[in-house]
C-alpha cells in the first residue's frame, strides 16, 4: 500500500465523505474504488483505439459477406409475415 497526499475542493471532499459513510465505507477506500474505475475506463478506452487501427474496411466487408441475407427476426423470435 503506498500513502498519496491529495487536495481536493472542500465540496468535493464533504460529499465523498458523505458517500463513503453511506455506502458503509471508509474514504480511502471510495477513493481507490473510484480511480480503479477511472483507469479501468481509460484501459478499455485505450484497447479499443488500438483494435480499430487494426481493422480494415476490407476485412469488414468479408466478414460482412458471410452473413445470410435474411429478415431480421422480431422480438418474439418470429421472423415477421
Amino acid at each position: 500500500m503506498s500513502t498519496l497526499s491529495i487536495r481536493l475542493p472542500h465540496s468535493l471532499h464533504k460529499n465523498a465523505r458523505l458517500f463513503a459513510q453511506q455506502e458503509g465505507i471508509s474514504l480511502d477506500q471510495l477513493i481507490s474504488t473510484a480511480l480503479a474505475e477511472k483507469l479501468a475506463s481509460l484501459a478499455a478506452l485505450e484497447y479499443l483505439e488500438q483494435r480499430a487501427a487494426r481493422g480494415s474496411r476490407s476485412s469488414f466487408d468479408a466478414a460482412l459477406a458471410t452473413v445470410p441475407d435474411v429478415e431480421a427476426a422480431g422480438p418474439d423470435g418470429r421472423t415477421p409475415a
